[in-house]
């Protein structure tokens, strides 16, 4: 795993907020030191995805020295975040799915200018972070469109599928 310094920084009235030196502009909060800590992770891993997904090359970890020697960071406390070496690492994988479903996450795709595997990894990614498919709490995860149900189709055809 490699490591990067995370700067926690609370002002009164205010979230704790957490900024990278390394990664400009990738800044999370939390209500609570440990929420925040868990953004951060959330945080710079998205961060990291995407800069990958760009093309653009990641930054060489700063020490902690170098970090707290400049004067704006002054009274921010440091953390480490620590990014999996597999970040950004791909895998192909196939699945099997109705034509018209496909017919369905093509269109929606194409719509947001995503390819079928992005939509299908975003969607995905977004529900297991929202909690529908995990006990852990939710985090810094958004997602739109009000609840996700099934159709009285799909469960038939779920239940018929699983039989």
């Amino acid at each position: 795993m490699t490591s990067y310094i995370g700067l926690v920084r609370k002002e009164a009235k205010s979230d704790y907020g957490v900024d990278f030196p390394d990664f400009p502009g990738c800044i999370t909060a939390g209500s609570n030191l440990e929420e925040a800590r868990v953004m951060a992770q959330e945080a710079l891993n998205a961060h990291i995805a995407w800069m990958i997904e760009d093309g653009d090359e990641l930054p060489l970890p700063s020490s902690l020295d170098e970090i707290m020697a400049d004067s704006e960071n002054k009274g921010a406390v440091a953390i480490v975040v620590e990014v999996p070496d597999d970040i950004g690492k791909v895998e192909r994988f196939n699945i099997t799915a109705p034509i018209s479903a496909i017919k369905v996450i093509d269109s929606a795709a194409r719509a947001e200018g995503k390819s079928r595997s992005g939509y299908l990894i975003q969607a995905a990614l977004e529900r297991t972070r929202a909690g529908l498919f995990t006990t852990k709490p939710r985090h810094a995860i958004v997602v739109r469109g009000g609840r996700s149900g099934r159709t009285a189709a799909a469960k038939k055809e779920k239940a018929r599928t699983a039989k």
